[in-house]
Formats: structure tokens, sequence, C-alpha cells
């Protein structure tokens, strides 16, 4: 065995950046190139506030008044309106909290999990109305 065989090394070197082509004659893979994709999210701040206040709940007293004599009832009827089964709200742990966070993400709304968490567990019967107005103001039926 020569020197020159010793000292190849098992594995040679790749250098990214170079412009020849890669060892053993393996193909080049490209890579997508994300920066001109259309798609792709940036940010996951929205764009707006909500359109009414937490405390605006007699702004819709029909609801208002649902909300505090059954918010259960509310609460399916809000997971009706924005297409889940009737049923959701009373299956799925802390549901109220997953509808308001759903609605503001759709709707491009500022603010974090953690505010919907605050909000739907210490105002919840106001939260549920603030959550039917803007479904209402979004257009959804």
């Amino acid at each position: 065995m020569s020197t020159e065989e010793t000292k190849k090394p098992l594995y040679p070197e790749v250098n990214y950046g170079s412009t020849q082509p890669p060892p053993y004659n393996q193909p080049v893979v490209n890579q997508p190139q994300l920066q001109n994709n259309p798609l792709m999210v940036t940010s996951f701040e929205g764009h707006r506030e909500w359109t009414t206040g937490l405390f605006d709940c007699l702004a819709d007293p029909a609801t208002c008044l649902l909300t505090c004599m059954c918010h259960p009832c509310s609460l399916c009827y809000l997971g009706s309106r924005m297409g889940e089964h009737f049923c959701m709200p009373m299956c799925v742990p802390a549901s109220n909290i997953t509808i308001r966070n759903k609605i503001r993400t759709v709707g491009g709304i500022r603010g974090t999990m953690c505010t919907d968490c605050v909000t739907a567990t210490f105002c919840g019967l106001c939260s549920t109305c603030q959550d039917h107005r803007e479904l209402t103001n979004m257009g959804i039926p």
C-alpha cells in the first residue's frame, strides 16, 4: 500500500459552497427557494384588533341573555357556528379557550394563546359573548 492511499481519508470533505460536482458522482439535490414563496408564513401576529370590546356584552342582548342563562348552550351554539360538531364544547376540555384561539387565528386578530387562556378563564361569559359578536361581524351566520 502506498503512502498516498494511507493518508487519503475514508470520507472526503464536502464543501457545500463549492461549484464542483459532489464526490462519487452523486446527484445534486436542488433545495426550494423559500424566500420567494408567497405562501410562506413570516409572522404569527394578527393584523387587526377585536371588532368589539370584551365588556360590550349588551351590544347583542339576545346572545348575552343566552350566555348568562346557559353558558354551555351558548358554547355549543358557538361551536356549531364555527363548523364543529354541536357537542364539541361538551367533549373537549377547555373548549372555550380552543374556540377563542381558533376565532382569533382565522380572523387575523392580534393576541396570544396566553391572553386567550386568561380571558376565557377569568371572563368566560364576556369572552363567549365577544366570540359570538366577532363571528357575526366576520359574516359567519
